[in-house]
């Protein structure tokens, strides 16, 4: 569920109309629910009371700080990949203690910056990364908390660029040689090995894969066990799709049941990394119509949003639904290309797509686009990037201002200038 909806032929958010925000704030524009997030995140949170367990947004999906801090006080914590991350998170106040630290490219710099924040722990990658960071510990006389990432070589029957848990993946240590690099962890004394970690994808639409993985998971906990080792945490990860068009992904209740059925009884703390599942759905982003134009071959919509705001179509192939800002009765549907006014042909948001006739001028929402929209966008041919909103209720706030032309300058100088 979420609080875009209809009001007669305008779209709402809450209780504003998007034509508003759109008319005031400027286009391309990325829109969020507070209730939706605030929902998502209560569901989600309240499907695991049964065990104890920590939420640890993923928040690659969406690092706007109102979106850190409205999860950070209702009790979430943050899955970061990056100092960057980690910075933004304790901007917002996320507590140290509620954050992992993630990603298979850890800098020294990162690792000293988490030290230094104490965070709950490190999901460690490799076998170099381990001695990095036992190294970095003992330089500054203190003690790093580690999980480690175990690659459970399962697929999780979703997109080949966002599976994470196969065997050829670059993430996480191979299941056959766990015990082994556990083993190795302990033996390094400024380790404390307190957890392990997998994540096997993302966007992934059954439960069966989730069962499949944590299931090997669980059999290499209890050996670790019969080691000697205090696994205290089992992270597993985030990776529950979202509906986009005609997916059936299992709701957080029944995707909770399942995985507490395969671990209730090794009593330790759950972690999960959720991200497009809380966002996904409560943020859309809203474009003009800049021009309708007809090849030979077929029909296009020149918006003002393009690859660069929104590059999940681009990247992926990903279908997100397009939907008038204003409905006008009695318009024929008309099949065209999407495109936006990027110099590349993979600029589109959609193809081939039957929509509403739309005049030059007019709004489009581009749905489900509250995760992996604005934190992949770019500058590229020099476009500031779009604006963020928050609604709640009545009224609206801007949460990241439309960046400036003098913003794309920032930090660059001429040689003219350095001399």
């Amino acid at each position: 569920m979420n609080h875009f909806h209809r009001r007669g032929d305008d779209l709402y958010c809450e209780e504003v109309p998007v034509a508003r925000i759109a008319s005031q704030v400027g286009t391309p524009v990325y829109i969020y629910s507070h209730a939706t997030l605030t929902r998502h995140f209560r569901v989600f949170d309240e499907a695991f009371g049964a065990m104890p367990h920590l939420i640890c947004f993923a928040m690659k999906a969406n690092a706007n700080l109102a979106v850190l801090k409205l999860f950070a006080d209702m009790g979430s914590g943050l899955d970061v990949v990056s100092g960057g991350e980690l910075f933004r998170g304790l901007k917002a106040g996320v507590q140290p203690q509620r954050i992992v630290y993630a990603g298979v490219g850890k800098t020294r710099d990162e690792i000293a910056d988490a030290l230094k924040a104490d965070i709950l722990m490190f999901n460690v990658e490799s076998d170099q990364e381990l001695h990095l960071i036992h190294q970095v510990a003992s330089e500054m006389g203190t003690r790093a908390r580690v999980a480690l990432r175990v690659n459970p070589d399962v697929d999780p029957q979703t997109h080949p660029y966002i599976a994470t848990g196969l065997k050829q993946s670059k993430f996480g240590i191979d299941i056959g040689r766990a015990a082994a690099a556990y083993e190795v962890a302990r033996s390094l004394p400024a380790l404390d090995v307190v957890g392990i970690h997998q994540h096997i994808g993302s966007q992934i639409t059954s439960v069966r894969p989730f069962v499949d993985s944590l299931e090997k998971i669980a059999g290499v906990v209890r050996t670790l066990r019969g080691q000697g080792m205090d696994i205290r945490f089992i992270n597993v990860g985030g990776g529950l799709g979202i509906t986009y068009k005609d997916e059936d992904p299992p709701l957080p209740a029944e995707f909770a049941q399942a995985l507490l059925g395969v671990i209730k009884d090794l009593g330790a703390t759950l972690v999960l990394e959720p991200g497009r599942v809380l966002v996904g759905n409560a943020g859309v982003l809203v474009a003009r119509v800049l021009y309708t134009k007809q090849s030979p071959a077929k029909k296009f919509l020149v918006v003002d949003a393009g690859m660069n705001d929104l590059a999940r179509p681009s990247l992926y192939g990903s279908y997100h639904a397009i939907r008038p800002v204003r409905r006008i009765p009695g318009r024929d549907d008309v099949t065209v290309d999407v495109v936006g006014p990027i110099c590349e042909s993979g600029d589109f948001l959609a193809r081939d797509r039957s929509l509403p006739r739309f005049e030059a001028g007019e709004l489009l929402a581009v749905m489900s686009a509250g995760a992996y929209g604005h934190t992949m966008s770019s500058n590229y041919n020099a476009r500031p990037r779009a604006p963020e909103v928050m609604v709640r209720g009545d009224r609206y706030y801007v949460v990241r201002e439309r960046e400036t032309y003098e913003d794309l300058l920032r930090g660059e100088r001429t040689l003219d200038e350095l001399e």
